[in-house]
């Protein structure tokens, strides 16, 4: 999409701090963290719903979140995966995009 943020970092137009990137996703720390760390798994693929998403984009965006949960240190102490659907949920940009949120309790936090 032309105008989409996401689309933009994909293509490198504009920056982010990347974790982490593979065939399938890009996964870059959030410019708005609602937790110590929060990182945005996002499909190079442009699409607005999860259920729009390919068995292999999926399945590699979750088996990765282990991964960048290893590489950013909350792998042990836990972290929250999550998706926005839609904007009553709280979905800002129109292109799905997994939450990986940890570095403190939850309870309370986010």
């Amino acid at each position: 999409m032309e105008n989409c943020l996401f689309c933009k970092i994909i293509s490198e137009e504009l920056p982010c701090e990347k974790v982490i990137e593979t065939s399938h996703y890009i996964a870059f720390r959030d410019i708005h963290p609602k937790a110590p760390v929060h990182v945005l798994i996002v499909p190079k693929r442009h699409v607005e719903r999860p259920e729009e998403l390919r068995p292999e984009e999926i399945g590699d965006m979750l088996t990765g979140s282990e991964e960048i949960a290893q590489i950013l240190g909350v792998k042990e102490t836990g972290y929250r995966l999550l998706f926005n659907v839609g904007k009553h949920a709280g979905q800002e940009i129109d292109h799905v995009h997994l939450h990986l949120l940890g570095g403190a309790p939850a309870k309370g936090m986010y």
